[in-house]
């Protein structure tokens, strides 16, 4: 069955077409999810299936996005995703009182040897403020890391050209490391 056909029938308020929809992406955002959870390292206390369970609760309820197709769908997801660890996050630090940091792994450059570890609600509100500044920079930077989406499938996504993605992601990822470097 064909992921498009049915986000464009759950657009016109066939909600059976979700049901039927879920089983064809499962696959996809339990990857997404388990990418994210191992950008975090060490033990954490949100799992994979709980975080695409929280994402599809949270997509379920969006009856008015008109998606476009499959890679608008996982766009969507992708900021959802987010949402879910920002919240987990938030909910992980007011009961440890202050003292839980959550840290995601985020690479500085295409040629970096490793990923340089930042605080997931730090980032979280350094793309806040990049996106009030560029928010197409800021919706790539989320589409490329909570979701995982290639240069060109976020070219497509955004209906920009693959070299404006890349120029976009490099100027993104200097901004946000400057910004998390800060004092």
């Amino acid at each position: 069955m064909d992921v498009t056909r049915l986000l464009a029938e759950w657009n016109h308020g066939d909600r059976a077409a979700l049901d039927k929809l879920v089983p064809l992406v499962y696959d996809e955002l339990h990857r997404i999810a388990s990418r994210q959870l191992a950008s975090r390292g060490g033990p954490h206390t949100l799992q994979s299936t709980a975080l695409v369970n929280e994402a599809y609760i949270r997509l379920a309820s969006k009856s008015s996005v008109a998606w476009n197709d499959r890679t608008h769908f996982f766009a969507v997801a992708a900021r959802i995703i987010r949402g879910v660890l920002v919240d987990h996050a938030r909910a992980n630090l007011a009961a440890k009182r202050g003292s839980g940091q959550i840290i995601v792994n985020i690479d500085v450059a295409e040629s970096a040897t490793a990923p340089r570890p930042v605080d997931l609600l730090a980032l979280d509100e350094t793309l806040d403020r990049l996106g009030h500044l560029d928010p197409q920079q800021a919706t790539i930077v989320e589409l490329r890391f909570f979701s995982g989406l290639s240069i060109e499938e976020t070219a497509g996504v955004l209906g920009i050209s693959s070299a404006t993605v890349k120029r976009d992601w490099t100027m993104a990822r200097t901004w946000i490391f400057k910004e998390l470097s800060a004092p």
